[in-house]
């Protein structure tokens, strides 16, 4: 009967180890798609196979490993490399306006359609 424990027990650690390397592998995934190469132009880290994209792949690792979070493993990357890194950028004070921008003119240009069809 203590055996059977044993075994059983051995067996959900396997398990459980393999499904924390999937999370893990999964996570290093999500990030380095939403990374820009700064070797290879128009591709992400994911994608590229350059020096600086696997040594990104493995600093992801080792930060995952550490216990960081995704977004402190952002906010390392873009203090080291600079905002341009993320794809995904977010609004702040130096992007507001390129946020703004298409909304501003997708209004201004509805009105001039509107003022064109059913004032003339």
């Amino acid at each position: 009967m203590k055996l059977l424990k044993y075994i059983i027990f051995f067996i959900i650690c396997i398990i459980q180890s393999n499904l924390y390397a999937d999370n893990n592998s999964i996570l290093i995934d999500k990030i380095s798609k939403n990374l820009r190469c700064l070797i290879c132009q128009g591709q992400s880290v994911y994608d590229s196979q350059s020096e600086f994209a696997n040594s990104i792949k493995i600093l992801i690792n080792k930060k995952i490993q550490e216990g960081n979070s995704e977004e402190e493993i952002y906010s390392y990357l873009k203090n080291k490399y600079g905002q341009w890194i993320v794809y995904d950028t977010e609004i702040n004070k130096k992007t507001v306006y390129l946020w703004l921008f298409p909304v501003i003119l997708f209004v201004f240009g509805g009105i001039l359609i509107i003022r064109k069809v059913f004032i003339n």
